[in-house]
């Protein structure tokens, strides 16, 4: 009887460890189960991200190249039409000189003739001015090596002249504030 006994008890010990067997593998399975949808999740969730991350950059980077080609085609429009202004300034003085030219075919009072060379001359400056452009005022002036270019220097007349500006070959100009052409003088030393 002790050995029925002993059967059934390692009979009931067989069929627990194999319940308990199958219990640890369901629950393996489950937890592999478990940990295999968690890690898929994470990694979904980090593909999404990086798609949406990886649309936008596409989109930012197309976005900064059509704002790059735009400005580019808006400053090569704008060099092609930036004397346009000036030049529409300049025909009314152009058709002056022509007019003035035409008079000095037929004229004979040579007074006259000077006196609308003159007033082309005149309207000549007046647009340019209107247009920025100032001429520099130089005789007298310390000489100044970003406004000036000095031609020669010669012996001051005066003293008080020294180092100073005695006489200009050709005038500068400013177009605002920026210096177009330097003026070409004499320095007294």
């Amino acid at each position: 009887m002790n050995q029925e006994k002993n059967k059934d008890e390692n009979t009931i010990q067989n069929q627990e460890t194999v319940n308990n067997t199958d219990t640890i593998a369901n629950d393996a399975e489950k937890l592999t189960e478990e940990t295999a949808e968690t890690t898929e999740t994470p990694a979904r969730d980090f593909e999404a991200e990086l798609k949406e991350k990886d649309d936008k950059y596409i989109r930012l980077y197309a976005e900064f190249e059509n704002y790059k080609r735009r400005t580019m085609q808006e400053r090569i429009e704008l060099f092609k039409t930036a004397g346009q202004e000036i030049m529409l300034a300049m025909i009314p003085v152009l058709d002056d000189f022509e007019r003035a030219l035409k008079a000095m075919e037929t004229a004979t009072d040579v007074n006259s003739i000077k006196e609308g060379i003159d007033l082309v001359s005149q309207k000549f400056k007046n647009t340019l001015m209107q247009n920025g452009l100032k001429p520099m005022d130089c005789i007298g002036k310390p000489f100044n090596a970003d406004l000036h270019e000095a031609i020669t220097n010669i012996p001051a007349p005066t003293e008080d002249l020294k180092d100073k500006i005695v006489d200009e070959v050709e005038k500068g100009y400013l177009l605002g504030e920026k210096v177009i052409r330097y003026a070409k003088v004499v320095v007294g030393s």
